[in-house]
């Protein structure tokens, strides 16, 4: 009987994309997995359980980095995440590494430190039977930076399925007028602190969630706010429940995400399902997600942000997208991106 673990250690974070692309990927191959398969979560103390209790756990310990215990009957060790300390100890495990995206080398970092983060990703990469990137973009980041050494390597995008609570209609803040949504972790790289200039000579908020990481980048955006006369329209709620998520989503006028590098872009996805106009930014992964379905800062100047936003709410509103754009956001399912991760352990049995 094959035998894979899925590595959840990244779940520790919890509101992150890596908790949601872990979260998603373990229950969508309990849901598709053969019955002569088993698997394995691979999961910090607190959170054995999260996938249900008939499960089978392995309990992540922080000096696993340096010891690992055998793997056991193990066949198939997926990494999660592409700089990892946690691999397993048996040369016959095959293993899996997944590289979500480089980032760090596109955050104006010093060459010193590139240098030793992508040490730390090639020394994965060299261990590892078979690559995957969650874009193109970053098979293409990858190839350019690293060496597969002719590897087995697959692009396998993410999934970006909303859990839906229709009935829910008690946010935890309710806007008072009509407003724009933004999510992802509060950090100088999501770039949120140039929003708040899209408020001028409108009546809209401006609604950012996500886990404060940085702040002080919190601040800024707060300073930017002010500096434009709309501080008494933005908020900034911080991590926020499943059901809030899904009602700002479903009741915004646009989504705004302007990220400076992202892998892929789950939030991107989230917002077209429920079709609505997402006005992004042109870095890095994010027009490969978007395709022709979403509307694209090119720059940041806040006068031409201006423009981009009023004439896609336009565009829009005359041109009916929104059932285009749900389309699109169903081709990136979180069904569809387990099923090609268990192609890839079957082809290393």
């Amino acid at each position: 009987m094959p035998h894979i673990l899925l590595d959840c250690e990244k779940m520790k974070y919890a509101n992150t994309g890596l908790f949601e692309f872990c979260r998603q990927l373990g229950n969508s191959l309990i849901r598709q997995h053969a019955e002569n398969e088993s698997l394995t979560f691979y999961t910090p103390a607190a959170l054995k359980g999260i996938f249900g209790p008939e499960q089978r756990y392995r309990t992540q310990r922080r000096y696993h980095r340096f010891l690992m215990p055998p793997s056991g009957n193990i066949d198939i060790w997926h990494s999660t995440f592409q700089t990892t300390h946690y691999r397993p100890s048996g040369s016959r495990t095959r293993h899996i590494l997944t590289i979500h995206d480089l980032n760090y080398i596109h955050e104006g970092k010093s060459p010193a430190r590139i240098a030793a983060y992508l040490k730390k990703i090639q020394r994965n990469i060299d261990r590892a039977d078979h690559v995957v990137t969650i874009s193109t973009f970053v098979m293409e980041d990858v190839t350019r930076h690293l060496d597969l050494h002719n590897k087995p390597a697959s692009v396998i995008l993410n999934g970006g399925d909303l859990e839906t609570f229709p009935g829910f209609d008690q946010p935890g803040y309710r806007p008072q007028r009509p407003f724009l949504f933004a999510i992802g972790s509060i950090n100088a790289k999501k770039n949120f602190h140039v929003l708040p200039a899209l408020l001028k000579n409108n009546d809209y908020e401006l609604i950012l969630a996500g886990p404060v990481f940085d702040p002080l980048y919190k601040q800024k955006i707060q300073q930017e706010a002010a500096a434009h006369n709309v501080a008494n329209r933005v908020s900034v709620l911080g991590s926020i429940s499943g059901q809030d998520k899904y009602w700002y989503y479903n009741h915004c006028t646009a989504f705004l995400f302007p990220s400076l590098a992202e892998g892929f872009g789950i939030p991107v996805v989230e917002a077209m399902s429920q079709g609505k106009p997402c006005f992004i930014s042109d870095r890095t992964s994010l027009p490969e997600v978007g395709g022709e379905h979403c509307y694209y800062f090119q720059t940041f100047e806040p006068d031409v942000m201006q423009q981009v936003f009023i004439n896609g709410l336009h565009d829009y509103k005359i041109n009916n997208r929104a059932d285009a754009i749900v389309k699109h956001a169903a081709t990136l399912t979180y069904h569809q991106m387990a099923h090609k991760y268990l192609q890839v352990y079957r082809s290393l049995y």
